[in-house]
């Protein structure tokens, strides 16, 4: 697999993590309205550090079941988000997608940005045939940022997932390849 990036897209940068990214992380990543409805966070500077180095480190292989991008705003050069696609089975071409975003730039289209760009380099150039994504059915915002990929609900399960001291219910959401190619 050829190396796609960086990713373009209007008003965002898709690209490689850089150790300069650290506290831009931090800012979002020690938010706890940012974690709320995911398994990981509110962060620590240490767990962030961590984090940090651990996507670092996976930037040195090519290619990688899972890369972690920075997406950075243009216009003002600064770290705004994480996209993660995360193939989880290359002979079924089948991915995860999954994104985290600072609260100070909510409700401006980025993610859904962010994710169509990406999407649509794994059906387009790395060919995959299925991506998927799951939610916290109370994360309203990113069920919603699925649904504007044209994902299709596919699942609700119920209390699948036990975190932050209680069970949770769960979105699972999906498009194909040919979907995304047809619109």
């Amino acid at each position: 697999m050829d190396r796609w990036l960086p990713i373009e897209t209007a008003r965002l940068l898709l690209r490689e993590i850089r150790l300069t990214d650290e506290d831009d992380v931090h800012e979002y990543a020690s938010d706890p309205c940012v974690s709320r409805f995911d398994s990981w966070g509110p962060n620590t500077r240490e767990k962030t550090h961590e984090v940090v180095t651990r996507w670092l480190k996976l930037q040195e292989v090519w290619p990688r079941p899972e890369i972690n991008l920075a997406v950075e705003l243009t216009g003002e050069r600064k770290r705004i988000g994480t996209m993660r696609l995360q193939i989880n089975d290359h002979e079924k071409a089948c991915a995860y997608i999954g994104y985290a975003f600072n609260r100070r730039y909510w409700n401006r289209g980025y993610a859904t940005e962010a994710a169509r760009a990406l999407v649509d380099v794994a059906f387009r150039d790395l060919q995959l045939h299925r991506i998927w994504a799951s939610c916290d059915t109370r994360n309203i915002a990113s069920w919603r940022v699925m649904e504007k990929l044209g994902m299709r609900r596919e699942g609700h399960f119920v209390k699948d997932a036990f975190q932050k001291g209680e069970w949770r219910d769960s979105y699972l959401y999906a498009i194909l390849a040919d979907e995304w190619l047809a619109v």
